[in-house]
């Protein structure tokens, strides 16, 4: 008679699982609160201890931990060795385990969980009793996702046995279980040791859903929301409306958010290709999105509109007369919702906590035979300034370069912005060169440029930049500093009355 080992800790679906299994005349062999509930429901059982002839032991730290659950689900039957040694200590067979473990992922989001408690919810015997199973997977079933009773249910009625397809399919899904397992507790103490870039680094990430297709149509894609906190990020956002997100989608989208998060009063940024094409503050969101929308009226087609506010029938009117692929905000009025629903095809997504920024996850780029990893880029500015010219800038002027540095710092390097009342009105960025950078953004700015302001990702290496913008009629920079060419940079900016601020803080993106 097959044998089934069943010690579940979410048990939706195991009484009728189990009962199934005795229906087609297995064997059921359980332990704790699923032995009880399985009884209760009428499904005839054997103990584990009847199996071990030993007790739970250490308030049930130790129940399955023994060679005659461990040998019955290791021994391979096709070696006469094994099956010698099995025969002659009276170990009996066990040919399938159906377990899931400790809610160890639900116990550390729980609000004022203690260590104790977290301790505790980490399963010793269920990963063991799994491993072993799945390495055996040529004569044993192994079971920790419900979705799976269907699949050997199936199977066990059509052949009376699982297709060693079947149960290679489980054990892949136990170690990738496991690993994830062991990942989220070596994770918790690598947090609580604040150890940041430990010596092995493991990352626990949940799938969330596939994708149509990556960043070109002929590459895979799928979509991971990290383990823990996600309010303020796409992983926890709400589609209102609209077809499923693309890869291209949520990377621009998660570009917008994280621009969005820099800045506390009303504001908009319009993303294209995960770089802002426009960037506004404003005493209200409306006024934040046309001066987002005046900075470039042309990239913004087909881009993606964050906003930090609600969005209100009036900013949804003036939505609608563009296209957008996706909106984004913390709500939407129930009259904005009908206006911006008028369009099929548009995403609407409601992210409640948008400016929640207390994040301690690492930054990770891929690269070819391993990964970069750095802490997230969280500091805007140190706190003391440096006026390095003659020149102060006005407190207009001040006001714009600080939201410009904001803004510098959200494209890709070499990157530069120019701004006008709290919103930009030129962006050069991705450049190899930072003079190009420069040329572009004054290109781009055009006759909105008088009295405009720039900001700079990196300091400026030689003074061309400085004379090109002098020519353009900006009077005001802020920049890190740092070149070896800083005294001609502050020389030609001094020749030209122009003001300048050294912030000793670089925001390279690349």
């Amino acid at each position: 008679m097959k044998r089934a080992l069943i010690s579940v800790f979410h048990k939706e679906g195991i009484v009728e699982f189990a009962s199934c299994l005795r229906e087609l005349g297995w064997e059921i062999i359980s332990t704790g609160g699923t032995s009880k509930i399985l009884q209760k429901a009428g499904v005839e059982i054997i103990e584990v201890e009847d199996i071990t002839k030993f007790p739970e032991i250490l308030d049930g730290r130790v129940k399955t931990l023994n060679p005659y659950i461990h040998g019955g689900l290791l021994y391979r039957r096709d070696e006469p060795s094994h099956m010698e040694t099995i025969e002659k200590m009276n170990i009996g067979p066990i040919d399938m385990v159906v377990n899931n473990l400790y809610p160890f992922e639900e116990t550390i989001k729980r609000p004022g969980v203690t260590h104790e408690e977290i301790i505790e919810n980490i399963d010793i015997g269920g990963p063991s009793m799994i491993r072993a199973a799945a390495k055996n997977y040529n004569d044993v079933t192994v079971i920790v996702d419900p979705k799976d009773y269907e699949i050997v249910l199936k199977e066990l009625k059509e052949n009376n046995e699982t297709t060693i397809k079947t149960r290679q399919y489980l054990a892949r899904k136990v170690f990738n279980y496991t690993a994830y397992y062991d990942t989220l507790i070596s994770n918790y103490f690598n947090e609580i040791e604040e150890v940041i870039f430990p010596e092995r680094l493991t990352l626990a990430y949940k799938s969330k859903e596939e994708l149509r297709y990556g960043e070109n149509p002929h590459q895979r894609a799928a979509f991971y929301k990290e383990v823990g906190k996600i309010e303020g990020t796409l992983a926890g956002a709400v589609q209102i409306h609209g077809k499923e997100l693309s890869f291209n989608n949520i990377n621009d989208a998660n570009g917008a958010i994280d621009a969005l998060k820099i800045f506390d009063e009303p504001t908009v940024v319009a993303v294209k290709h995960a770089n802002p094409c426009g960037i506004g503050s404003g005493k209200d969101i409306s006024e934040a999105y046309e001066k987002a929308y005046e900075c470039d009226k042309e990239s913004i087609f087909g881009g993606i509109v964050a906003a930090n506010r609600e969005i209100d029938e009036e900013l949804a009117e003036k939505l609608n007369s563009i296209f957008i692929e996706i909106v984004i905000a913390p709500s939407f009025t129930e009259q904005a919702i009908k206006i911006l629903t008028q369009k099929k095809n548009i995403r609407i997504l409601e992210i409640k906590d948008i400016l929640d920024d207390k994040y301690k996850e690492l930054d990770i780029k891929k690269i070819l035979g391993g990964v970069l990893v750095q802490n997230r880029d969280t500091i805007l500015l140190k706190e003391e300034l440096q006026v390095v010219t003659k020149r102060n800038p006005t407190e207009k002027e001040m006001e714009d370069l600080i939201f410009a540095w904001k803004a510098a710092k959200t494209v890709k390097s070499n990157g530069v912005v120019i701004a006008k009342d709290k919103g930009t009105i030129g962006i050069g960025l991705g450049e190899v060169n930072r003079s190009w950078a420069v040329k572009n953004a004054i290109d781009r700015s055009g006759d909105k440029i008088a009295e405009g302001v720039l900001a700079s990702d990196g300091f400026f290496p030689f003074k061309d930049s400085i004379e090109f913008l002098n020519e353009a009629g900006i009077k005001a920079i802020i920049q890190p500093g740092g070149s070896i060419k800083d005294k001609e940079v502050i020389e030609e900016a001094d020749k030209n009355n122009m003001a300048m601020i050294f912030t000793d803080i670089r925001h390279f993106k690349h």
